[in-house]
């Protein structure tokens, strides 16, 4: 399939689409995840990942662009939400150099970022290793993304 929006939705309690990010979910606050559910995947779903990136970061390093704050993946297909601050599945590293999620933090001044919360729904249970960079998960899940949609929330420093 590729990378194309499917009919799924993705949406939080804790901010609306385009809605600003609590502090409690950046790294200003308790730099925890945000409550995340989905609905609406795909016939045939076997897994999910779920990644979140800045395409705002002043950042081109390493042939990508922008700021990788969360890579989760290896998430069952009878999973359709991850509450506050969601572990137990596989966590790969992000752009802080850590596994797990790192909130929102631009640079002083630099204006408001968008956020992308991404689910993908996949055909298979990959069964993935730890530690994978967002873009080593995105070269293994695309021959098996079957669905996928984004939340995108914002935040600035003040």
């Amino acid at each position: 399939m590729g990378f194309a929006l499917s009919k799924m939705q993705l949406k939080s309690a804790a901010f609306e689409q385009g809605g600003r990010i609590p502090a409690r979910h950046t790294g200003e606050g308790d730099d925890v995840s945000p409550a995340l559910e989905w609905s609406d995947a795909p016939d045939g779903t076997r897994s999910f990942a779920i990644v979140c990136h800045d395409p705002d970061a002043p950042l081109v390093s390493r042939g990508t662009y922008g700021f990788v704050h969360w890579v989760l993946y290896n998430i069952p297909a009878s999973v359709t939400k991850l509450a506050e601050g969601a572990g137990g599945f596989t966590s790969g590293k992000s752009d802080f150099g850590r596994e797990g999620y790192g909130g929102p933090m631009p640079p002083n001044g630099h204006g408001t970022h968008h956020y992308y919360f991404w689910v993908f729904a996949l055909n298979q249970a990959l069964n993935l290793e730890p530690g994978l960079s967002l873009w080593q998960l995105l070269e293994r899940i695309e021959p098996h993304t079957i669905g996928m949609n984004r939340l995108v929330g914002t935040y600035s420093r003040q």
